[in-house]
């Protein structure tokens, strides 16, 4: 999935939930409005989609505050230490979870900005079949790269 199509998906969540694309656009961008697809190629390029993740009005409409929101947690594996003093290595699959908090869109920007790839954070939220299947392999490393407009953030691993 390229960066244009999952500032589309992010966008049309957000708008499902009130979020008026065009007015924040218009107000916070500084361009003309021609159409939808040229505003989400726009924000597409270089790090311009931060304006939108990282607004706040963006994210009180895409993490609405008190509902119920489901992720995807990455697989993790990490070292325990039994009650008896051996090592033993856990390995958790990847899986959904449920969160509701009041203050929820503050928490998400927080964790968003201490990230380096926000997008790679965000993404998480759109819960689509390519997400599952996608959580299941082992983690794709975030690239340094200035511009990544074509970026695949979901490549297919053989």
């Amino acid at each position: 999935m390229t960066r244009g199509e999952l500032l589309h998906l992010l966008i049309g969540q957000g708008r499902t939930r009130g979020f008026e694309f065009r007015r924040w656009f218009v107000q916070n961008t500084g361009e003309t409005w021609n159409d939808y697809a040229e505003a989400v190629q726009w924000l597409a390029k270089s790090k311009r989609a931060h304006m939108l993740l990282f607004s706040h009005e963006f994210a009180k409409h895409f993490f609405q505050s008190g509902e119920r929101i489901q992720y995807v947690v990455e697989p993790q594996t990490f070292e325990r230490v039994t009650t008896n003093g051996r090592s033993l290595t856990v390995n958790r699959k990847a899986h959904l979870r449920h969160s509701s908090r009041e203050d929820v869109w503050r928490f998400h920007l927080r964790e968003m900005a201490a990230r380096t790839e926000p997008l790679h954070y965000i993404r998480r939220f759109l819960i689509t079949e390519e997400t599952i299947a996608a959580a299941s392999r082992p983690p794709i490393q975030a690239t340094d790269e200035e511009d990544y407009d074509n970026e695949n953030l979901v490549r297919d691993i053989a």
